[in-house]
């Protein structure tokens, strides 16, 4: 979650990185707590909800023998992300992105995640915490396909290597995950690049919708503004999908059931 966080305050708005040795130190502070707060609350549902979904939509696109193939994984993986998006991602990361957003201004108006959310709800109404759904679901959407196709494709070749019978190692499911994660990073990194600029508070001023962000950044900044923030999101990424999925598969295994 502090990958997160910095990742977040890096990229929220087009102005630059906010200097970390000026300002109200415990504003910016409490500012952090309430993120780290936030985020282990909020991570744990949207895991929650992303395999819930993959499961739901892996099983009925499984064919007689029980199997889903690649095409059909990335199909199940971006149905169980826009699901994500709807249900968990889109209201925590645009209370998140404004909270990061205002902790940036000389005098910030959110005294915390409870004061904030209220004041948004207050002021823009239930669509103001679902500000930027389209680009969170087309975010999560090819986040989850990409992972879950590849996790699944490689876990599909080690398999085809190893034993008949043998399982996979947690290590080895480790570094499958995680290897995973690498790519969905590159892959999908624009596309968290635009959700994170239409999620913030100058995002109604300075966008008409997410392809105009797009345009914006493409035409004013360059191309590999899309790929800013590179670091802190791979190094999230390759670990939480490297937990995420040995989490998972032992817990598969626990209940008997068949894993991804």
């Amino acid at each position: 979650m502090g990958i997160d966080a910095y990742r977040s305050f890096v990229w929220v708005s087009e102005a630059e990185p906010m200097d970390h040795h000026s300002g109200d130190g415990e504003d910016e502070g409490a500012a952090r707590v309430v993120l780290w707060v936030h985020g282990l609350g909020c991570n744990s549902v949207k895991a929650g909800v992303r395999f819930l979904s993959y499961d739901q939509f892996k099983h009925m696109l499984a064919d007689a023998e029980g199997k889903v193939t690649a095409p059909r994984s990335l199909v199940a993986g971006l149905g169980a992300g826009m699901m994500e998006a709807v249900f968990a991602v889109t209201p925590s990361e645009t209370i998140k992105t404004k909270l990061i957003d205002d902790a940036k201004t000389p005098n910030p108006r959110y005294r915390g995640l409870i004061h904030g959310t209220v004041s948004i709800v207050r002021e823009e109404g239930i669509g103001g915490i679902y500000r930027g759904l389209f680009p969170v679901m087309m975010r999560q959407g090819a986040n989850s396909a990409v992972r879950f196709t590849t996790y699944t494709t490689l876990k599909q070749f080690v398999l085809g290597t190893a034993r008949p019978g043998q399982n996979l190692s947690g290590g080895m499911t480790f570094g499958i995950g995680a290897v995973a994660g690498l790519v969905t990073v590159y892959t999908t990194m624009p596309l968290d690049v635009i959700k994170t600029r239409m999620q913030s508070l100058e995002a109604r001023q300075a966008y008409r919708n997410s392809f105009h962000c797009a345009y914006r950044i493409f035409t004013e900044e360059g191309l590999l503004r899309f790929w800013t923030g590179t670091t802190p999101r791979l190094a999230r990424l390759v670990m939480s999908g490297g937990i995420v999925f040995t989490v998972y598969e032992q817990i598969i295994a626990a209940l008997g059931g068949r894993s991804t």
